[in-house]
């Protein structure tokens, strides 16, 4: 046997003897995935398990370095690891903001010791992170953003807004843009760190159409924050926070890979009186294949290093656009009965709250428009009007 064919053999016995029953089930929702954090809530003690064990094993992030947490694995031992646990069923392990987006900024731009302290925290889901860099008038425009660090000489004081911060009353730290220069649009803003719990910060969840508050306003008032908690360089915090916005589109668009089939079960005997709505289920099942080869693609390119950097835009758009018609099908199939939104038989309208959130998900981390502009010119290299 080869190295890799000893390794996919290995894996799926380990994962077979480690990965708890109650782990093989999808995620419901996203109250119902792991978090971590300064203090977890469990939802079982099997989730926990299931955790403690993929984190030891270094396979909450399985392609970063050892002394940073990780597994070490090569980019063919992680698709490995990757199909084994779907072929299985295996839940991720650890949903993590500092896994999706802020681990790989700092693999590039953190110091040693900001990786080494860090990285290892959010590979074990010992702190739960949240993103600062949206404000009231700074959307799309993000680099118009206010909120500003004056430079104490062996700290800043931050005062300012961010809204739309996801989880934020529930977030330990927050990555941060924060102006530090008045004079310069881009290079006056830097990339901070600090604590939620810090003197000063403060957050009012926002309740969204769904009847759910995912997300929050978050306040800063003359809040102090050290000096070595910048990542990068001092008023460079723009190109930090570029490439994090690639990663963050790659984990938004996730929401467009759910198991193929997994509309069939949905209201048999609906579907088979409607070969339209039948038609349409296929037609999703198709792109959702389509989708999983792109990324697939995508990621080996990226790893050899010719991956062009507006492929997550591509991955953003296509994902998203993917979630909002599975959902739209979810409650076509369920007809009226779909609509129900406070019984205990439809999960306190689980469905129709699920179907509304996806409508954020083509505006959160740049709007589909947004993402077909860049497509359009840096991709496809289409004139501009």
């Amino acid at each position: 046997m080869s190295d890799l064919e000893t390794f996919r053999a290995e894996t799926r016995v380990w994962l077979e003897a480690n990965c708890p029953p109650e782990m093989r089930e999808p995620v419901r929702d996203e109250t119902d995935a792991c978090w971590g954090g300064r203090n977890p809530t469990y939802k079982s003690p099997a989730q926990k398990l299931w955790m403690d064990r993929m984190a030891e094993k270094g396979w909450t992030v399985p392609d970063w370095p050892k002394p940073y947490g990780g597994g070490g694995l090569s980019p063919a031992e992680s698709k490995i690891l990757r199909e084994e646990m779907a072929k299985l069923g295996c839940r991720s392990p650890l949903s993590s903001f500092g896994i999706w987006m802020l681990g790989p900024a700092l693999l590039k731009f953190g110091t040693e010791a900001q990786k080494i302290h860090y990285l290892n925290q959010i590979a074990k889901g010992e702190i739960r992170w949240c993103q600062g860099y949206s404000e009231p008038g700074s959307g799309s425009d993000l680099v118009s953003l206010q909120t500003f660090g004056e430079d104490k000489g062996d700290h800043w004081i931050v005062n300012g807004q961010k809204i739309w911060t996801s989880y934020a009353d529930k977030a330990d730290w927050i990555f941060c843009l924060v102006r530090t220069d008045k004079h310069d649009k881009y290079k006056g803003i830097s990339f901070l760190l600090f604590d939620m719990a810090t003197p000063g910060v403060t957050t009012k969840p926002i309740k969204l159409i769904s009847g759910n508050s995912p997300f929050c306003e978050t306040f800063f008032d003359n809040v102090p924050v050290p000096k070595d908690q910048i990542v990068g360089e001092l008023n460079r915090g723009w190109d930090v926070a570029k490439y994090l916005l690639g990663h963050e589109r790659e984990m938004i668009s996730g929401a467009g890979n759910a198991p193929v089939g997994s509309l069939g079960a949905l209201h048999k005997e609906l579907m088979a009186q409607d070969p339209l709505l039948r038609a349409e289920m296929a037609k999703l099942d198709v792109d959702t294949l389509a989708f999983r080869a792109m990324g697939e693609k995508f990621i080996d390119e990226m790893k050899a290093g010719k991956g062009h950097p507006a492929q997550p835009n591509m991955m953003k758009y296509f994902g998203t656009e993917l979630n909002k018609r599975r959902a739209e099908l979810v409650m076509a199939a369920g007809g009226s009965d779909a609509l129900e939104w406070e019984s205990d038989g439809s999960g306190g309208g689980a469905k129709p709250r699920q179907w509304l959130r996806t409508k954020a998900n083509s505006i959160e981390g740049g709007t589909s428009e947004v993402m077909l502009n860049v497509i359009a010119k840096r991709i496809l290299d289409l004139p501009g009007a």
